[in-house]
This record gives C-alpha cells, sequence and structure tokens, in this order.
C-alpha cells in the first residue's frame, strides 16, 4: 500500500508533534483529565515510562498495541508510548462490548493490551497488512457484518496537522476540549493540534458536554470541536444560553450534517467565536474539507436541506464530483486524492470498489478500480454525495449507500442486519434509519423488544443497536424485486 502522499518530503512522526512542544513549553500544562492536571514534562515522563515498559515486554517497532481509550491520564500517555516505542496505536472503546473488542483486537493482530499503563499480551499475534510508519488503525463499520481497519500513517497525520495547526491558531495558552472517544478520529485533532502547538488538552465528563456553556466557562476553554448533535442536546435541556461563551474563540463541527439551526442556536451562546463545519470520512483523515461561516448573519448562505455547506478541500488536497457516469458533474459522488487520503484497507479486499481512476485533464469518464491494490494516484470515493456551489463549494446531500451517522458514528446498515439475522429466532432482517436513532424490521419468530435488543448489546455498540423492532411475515419486495425499503420506513415510522 501507499500513503498516497507522494511528497518526497520528510515527515514528522505523529509523537514529534508532542516531544517538540515539551521541550518547548516544559512547564506548561498539557492535559486536563480526570481531575489531574499534567504539564509537557509530567505527561512526557509518564509516557517515556510507559514507552520502556512497551519495550521490555519485547514490543518491536511496527508491533500494534491494543489501547483501552479511557478518559484517563494513563490513557493518553500510552497513545503516546505506543507511537513513541514505533509501534501502531489501536484505540478500543472500553465500553462498547468484549466480544467486539477481541475481534478488533484480533482483525488488527495487536501484540498487546495496555489498559490504564498495565499491560496484558495477546497471542498469537497476526501480521495483518500495514505500512512501515501506520501511526493509527481505526475501525469503521463495515456492510458485511465485519469491522472494517482503516490505517493511517504519520504521513497522512502531518498533512492534516500542518494544515488545521495554522488554520485554528492553536498555541500555548490556548484550551481545546477533547469530547470525542479516541476511536472516533476527530479525536486525533483534539489531542495533537493541542500537542502540536503547546496547547492544553482539556478532556469533559458526558456531562460537560451536556452542558457547554458551563464547561467553556468553566474551564476556560477556546476551541470546541464536537458533533453537531450535542448543539440539539444542550438547546433542549436548556443549557446554551444566550451570551454564555464569550471567551470561545473557535467552534468546530463535524462527523454529521450541522444544519442552520444548529449553528444559529450556537452562535447566539458564542457571539465571539468562529463556527465551522468540517467534513471527512476516517479514510481522509480526520476532516478534508471546511467552511467558516460569515460573522455577520445575514450573509450565511441557504441551502435547500437547510445545512451549512461542507465548504472546499483543504489546499493541499484534490477534489472531484462524479456523476453516475464517471463523468464530472455538479452533483453527485466526492472524490478525494493527496497527503491525507489513506494506504488502502487493512484487509485489502476491501479497497475493491472503492478507488477510480480519473485524469482531470481529461474528459473520459472515470474507471472503477476493481482491484485490491492502490497506487497514490487513485482517488478516494467517499460514498457521499454533494452538489458544487456557485462559488465551487460543496454542500453535503446525504449518502450513495446504506451507511448513515448515528451521533457521529459511521454506520452501516449492513452490518446491523448481518447481527441480526444471527439471532436464532430471525430469518431476515432490515434496518433503516430515522433521524438519530435506528429501527428494525425482521421476519422469523416475534421476539420481545427487550430480548433483541439484549442480544445485539452483547456484539454491537451502543448506538448500532436499534430502538424499535417491527415483526412482519414476509418483507415486501418492489417491482425490481428488491425489498422495499422505502415502504418497510413509511408502515414502520412512529405516529406523529
Amino acid at each position: 500500500m501507499s500513503s498516497g502522499r507522494g511528497t518526497g518530503m520528510a515527515v514528522t512522526p505523529l509523537h514529534e508533534w508532542f516531544t517538540r512542544s515539551a521541550e518547548a513549553h516544559p512547564d506548561r500544562v498539557a492535559l486536563e483529565a480526570a481531575d489531574a492536571v499534567l504539564t509537557y514534562r509530567e505527561l512526557r515522563s509518564a509516557a517515556d515510562g510507559l514507552a520502556k515498559a512497551l519495550a521490555r515486554a519485547g514490543l518491536k517497532p511496527g508491533d500494534r498495541v491494543a489501547l483501552l481509550a479511557r478518559r484517563s491520564p494513563m490513557t493518553y500517555a500510552g497513545y503516546l508510548a505506543t507511537l513513541l516505542a514505533g509501534a501502531v496505536v489501536v484505540p478500543l472503546n472500553p465500553a462498547f462490548p468484549e466480544a467486539r473488542n477481541a475481534a478488533v483486537t484480533a482483525r488488527a493482530g495487536a501484540r498487546t493490551v495496555l489498559d490504564d499503563g498495565a499491560l496484558s499480551p495477546v497471542l498469537p499475534p497476526s501480521p495483518g497488512t500495514v505500512e512501515a510508519d501506520t501511526a493509527y488503525i481505526l475501525f469503521t463499520s463495515g456492510s458485511t457484518g465485519t469491522p472494517k481497519g482503516v490505517p493511517i500513517t504519520h504521513g497522512n497525520v502531518a498533512s492534516y496537522l500542518e494544515c488545521n495547526i495554522r488554520r485554528y491558531r492553536a498555541g500555548p495558552g490556548d484550551r481545546l476540549t477533547q469530547t470525542f472517544d479516541l476511536t472516533f478520529d476527530p479525536s486525533v485533532f483534539d489531542m495533537f493540534v493541542s500537542w502540536g502547538s503547546g496547547a492544553t488538552l482539556v478532556v469533559p465528563t458526558p456531562e460537560d458536554v451536556r452542558d457547554p456553556v458551563g464547561f467553556v466557562t468553566r474551564r476556560g476553554i477556546t476551541h470546541w470541536f464536537s458533533v453537531p448533535s450535542v448543539v440539539s442536546l444542550a438547546r433542549r435541556m436548556r443549557r446554551l444560553t444566550p451570551g454564555g461563551m464569550p471567551g470561545l474563540r473557535c467552534s468546530l463541527f463535524a462527523g454529521e450534517q450541522l444544519t442552520t439551526d444548529q449553528a444559529s442556536a450556537w452562535s447566539v451562546a458564542a457571539p465571539a467565536s468562529r463556527i465551522e463545519n468540517l467534513y471527512g470520512p476516517t479514510e481522509l483523515t480526520v476532516t478534508c474539507t471546511g467552511y467558516q461561516l460569515p460573522p455577520n448573519r445575514a450573509r450565511w448562505p441557504g441551502t435547500a436541506n437547510g445545512t451549512v455547506p461542507i465548504g472546499v478541500c483543504y489546499p493541499h488536497l484534490e477534489h472531484v464530483v462524479l456523476g453516475g457516469d464517471g463523468s464530472r458533474a455538479a452533483e453527485g459522488e466526492l472524490c478525494v486524492r493527496g497527503g491525507q487520503r489513506f494506504g488502502g484497507y487493512l484487509d485489502p479486499t476491501d479497497n475493491i470498489g472503492r478507488f477510480v481512476r480519473f485524469d482531470p485533464l481529461d474528459d473520459r469518464p472515470a474507471d472503477v478500480v476493481d482491484d485490491v491494490s492502490v497506487t497514490p494516484d487513485f482517488w478516494y470515493r467517499t460514498g457521499d454525495r454533494v452538489r458544487l456551489t456557485d462559488d465551487g463549494g460543496l454542500v453535503h446531500l446525504g449518502r450513495l449507500d446504506a451507511q448513515v451517522q448515528v451521533h457521529g458514528y459511521r454506520v452501516e446498515l449492513g452490518e446491523v442486519e448481518a447481527t441480526l439475522r444471527g439471532h436464532p429466532k430471525i430469518s431476515d432482517a432490515v434496518v433503516l434509519p430515522n433521524d438519530t436513532e435506528l429501527r428494525a424490521v425482521y421476519t422469523g419468530a416475534p421476539s420481545t423488544t427487550g430480548e433483541l435488543s439484549e442480544w445485539l448489546h452483547r456484539r454491537l455498540p451502543a448506538y448500532m443497536i436499534p430502538r424499535r423492532y417491527h415483526h412482519v411475515e414476509v418483507l415486501p419486495l418492489n417491482p425490481n424485486g428488491k425489498i422495499d425499503r422505502r415502504g418497510l420506513a413509511a408502515m414502520t415510522l412512529p405516529p406523529t
């Protein structure tokens, strides 16, 4: 595989962004988490100690370490220690089912599990397929029922950090939030835009996230980053008081479509803050586009679907919008290449059909790559449908497949369906999205909601569990002989 950089320039490894700040600002605060306050000197010392422990345990450069991603100081030290040891971080969410974490650990070929500073060997490790400079591997929902591993290299992240530290003018004295779980790639922005600039990373509790105004004002936050649904939750709980965050300078949102209504509510609470809508799949390293709303509310753009535009790609990336025939179009699938584009999935068979060959100087339509190999000139197919705006920006219109976002997490409906079909009483199943929740329709023996939900909770993360279950004798078909998902959606909508 290739990282897709193609620049020939020296790459700053992810951990060196932290090390440089630790050398320049040893006594500044690097991390506030779980009531602990650590300076750069103290966090570096903890990370160095863990890195030596990993080496004593036989860890070698390129080995993978499964990191139980708790919101504790030792978890952050463990993340840095793994990188310092030349190994690859594989974050695991401790709230996910043990069976799923075990499967991810095995698929990643992790040699060691690191939990709050304690090491546990995993035998036998499997080699997998990663590039030599891989920094971390994240697992996303897979349409076949198996999570897909996405290796991201130090080169991919270097391109991203160089752009974003400049873009948001972060530096010593700034205080950035860490609302995202470490299994969710915007957490890389949180950690390394902070540590790469000498700023402080401030880790909120779940209650803090539900009360952003209180958290921002109590902790002196200058840069906020979260999923847009946090805005809706805080507003429902009446915790977005007008003018309540006067010191907030920068507000970033990603992971879901940001609506103009959400942005408006946030701007009232943070009148001095720039508000940006960011977009990007894991395969393109956190985010790859951004749109900053004008300070003057009267100049905000209007879109047909009521969402804030996602803007334009970062300057070091290329993008093209391709129609159904593979030609350039004003509306179609967004495809991207450049330094942030990953080099291919952990399982190379997942690469098939996910890339295209396209020459922007040629009028010929793009060719879908039906091969496992990936080269730097290929464009990654995001699967997202976008529309070009008059000024060359982009508006996100939705997905071209059965993938949805639930509270910012990427969910392949096929994975939930495949897991449901494994239930001994279920013959077939269809999962449908409805705003921020999922609904399931199934055939087979009728079961209770509690029974099905409990069964799924042992196998899937909570955000992938349907809230409603509907039993039918037969799944209806449309005239083409396919399952009539639209008809099922209308049939199962809750009454208004």
